[in-house]
């Protein structure tokens, strides 16, 4: 029970790397909200949690919206008083040759994998600066580390990513406000089949290029988002972590 009675916050946690945190928070005696666009994908993980004794609820909401970000925030403190953990985890892959991205492809990208994590930092502070405590964690990328060809919006958004938590950590550091990035490399999800179709490599080159010679798992990237939300992370802020299984490390073929 690392984050017992904890009030936590994990977007885009219907599914994937979000479900994974959502259910190990749970797990762990925290009190979770569960987020999607969409609220009956959102309540469908809530529900699973609750039929297990555990304590969820699920809110609807797009963090690329700022009202919707304030409503999601609001109802947390509504419901149990606070908020300790905000897990910024909602984003969108976005996989176009350059010079044919759209401006609108660019935006979205932008906006849900930037902005959203913004706005959903700002709204976790104001209510994490008077209680003198809270953990926010972002989820990138690797590469938000390295670049990739087809990938120039995503990968501004991602390394775009890095410097803002960099300047949050920082700047609310005296308020004992922890902010860290987590990197996961390939990770064994719906949208990594989506990548894959219009991405142009397959399993057998990840295999390949990953030192350890696997996917990685959603359940991974919970269990060091567990640890940045526990007192068990209390001198860690401003840095950005890799789960990678070497990739990033590797710079051979």
């Amino acid at each position: 029970m690392k984050i017992l009675n904890k009030v936590c916050i994990v977007t885009g946690s219907s599914m994937g790397i979000g479900e994974a945190i959502a259910t190990l928070y749970a797990e762990n005696g925290a009190h979770v909200v569960v987020n999607s666009r969409k609220l009956e994908r959102a309540q469908e993980v809530a529900n699973r949690l609750v039929e297990r004794g555990l304590s969820a609820i699920a809110v609807e909401a797009d963090t690329s919206v700022k009202a919707d970000v304030e409503r999601l925030v609001e109802t947390a403190v509504d419901k149990w008083g606070k908020l300790d953990v905000m897990v910024n985890n909602a984003g969108i892959s976005m996989v176009r040759p350059s010079v044919e991205l759209s401006e609108e492809d660019w935006r979205r990208a932008i906006d849900v994998n930037l902005t959203g994590v913004f706005f959903c930092s700002q709204a976790a502070a104001k209510h994490m600066i008077p209680q003198k405590s809270g953990s926010i964690i972002q989820i990138g990328s690797i590469l938000g580390r390295v670049g990739l060809p087809l990938r120039a919006a995503y990968c501004s958004s991602k390394h775009g990513l890095i410097g803002l938590n960099k300047a949050l950590a920082t700047e609310w550091a005296e308020h004992k406000i922890r902010a860290n990035v987590i990197d996961p490399g390939y990770i064994a999800t719906v949208m990594d089949v989506h990548d894959q179709q219009s991405g142009g490599y397959g399993d057998e080159d990840i295999l390949r290029r990953t030192p350890l010679g696997r996917y990685g798992t959603p359940e991974e990237i919970a269990n060091l988002a567990l640890f940045l939300a526990s007192d068990d992370s209390s001198y860690i802020t401003g840095t950005q972590i890799d789960v990678d299984g070497g990739w990033v490390a590797y710079g051979g073929w």
